[in-house]
């Protein structure tokens, strides 16, 4: 066995650079199909429903106001219903058939089901599901001072996207719709301090690869992939039920330059109507990570901290 194993080591790796340099020309070919095809092709979403969770900040936000331009229904959902109210109006300047705001936790499968089930009742179908609640952190991971805490970024970051997956599938399944979720280059190139939310988004992308092989043709999936979009990283504390506390960072708080965050709502938005399986932004960030990486400078960074003082809002 040590002799099969000597001789693929040698055999197996110039072996595949050679299928790969022949495949090229012809997944290069494909390629340029697909895209021809997913430009010609639009879906109409007027008068379609869709359901937007995190709706009450930064990318949500965009993404709220990118479908009320294509004139949909929507269903705002996150936990700071006073924060939807004044989104909710302006999608309606934006051009939004009807907008109904729910607040919820898309870490309670039971709030989950309340936000579907009232979406179906009310309008009868759903044809998009919008995934963009998203929380990260910004500590070293040996610094944290209480581990039950870790549980939280992968509820918010995972699980508060399978729960209303799991709730919408029949209904977009009827609908032949689609599902669009917000990931992070961090899932497949990990920086600094940001452990937890790397692995979480990690997760979340195997997950909905798993899911487009289950669903076929079914159901569609869009993965949207951001690299750094914003200027400094803002920073508070993430407070949880029974008390315990860590460094957190939510996208709300993160001051966004060039308004990077509204264009790359608009490439979601327009990916998931023409069909695409991936959006990527900056698209150079994910083909040159080893000369361009992601995030903020971890040199210019200023140094990491336990805990920050002063009480916070509990994020989305």
């Amino acid at each position: 066995m040590d002799l099969v194993n000597s001789i693929l080591n040698l055999v197996v790796p110039p072996t595949s650079m050679v299928m790969m340099a022949l495949a090229w020309p012809t997944l290069s070919f494909l390629h340029a199909v697909e895209w021809i095809f997913h430009s010609l092709y639009r879906e109409n979403m007027e008068n379609k429903v869709v359901v937007i969770t995190g709706a009450s900040s930064a990318i949500g936000e965009q993404l709220v106001y990118e479908y009320a331009r294509k004139k949909a229904n929507l269903v705002l959902v996150a936990r700071r219903e006073h924060r939807l109210r004044g989104i909710r109006e302006n999608a309606r300047l934006l051009g939004a058939k009807q907008v109904l705001v729910i607040a919820a936790d898309v870490v309670k499968e039971e709030d989950c089901r309340r936000f579907i089930n009232d979406t179906v009742s009310y309008f009868g179908q759903l044809n998009h599901l919008v995934n963009s609640a998203s929380l990260g952190h910004t500590f070293f991971f040996e610094e944290a001072t209480d581990t039950s805490v870790f549980p939280h970024m992968m509820d918010i970051n995972f699980w508060g996207n399978v729960y209303p997956t799991y709730v919408a599938l029949p209904y977009l399944r009827q609908s032949h719709g689609r599902i669009l979720v917000n990931t992070s280059v961090e899932s497949w190139l990990p920086m600094p301090r940001m452990s937890l939310y790397a692995a979480a988004k990690a997760a979340l992308i195997n997950f909905y690869e798993t899911l487009r092989f289950e669903m076929k043709d079914a159901v569609g999936i869009t993965i949207a992939t951001h690299g750094w979009i914003g200027g400094e990283t803002g920073r508070g504390k993430f407070m949880i039920e029974e008390g315990a506390e860590m460094q957190w960072k939510e996208e709300r708080e993160v001051p966004l330059t060039g308004g990077q965050v509204g264009e790359f709502a608009r490439k979601m938005v327009s990916g998931a109507c023409r069909g695409e399986a991936y959006v990527r932004h900056p698209s150079w960030e994910t083909r040159m990570p080893s000369l361009m990486g992601t995030g903020p400078p971890p040199l210019d960074a200023p140094p990491p901290r336990k805990l920050l003082s002063g009480p916070q809002p509990m994020p989305e």
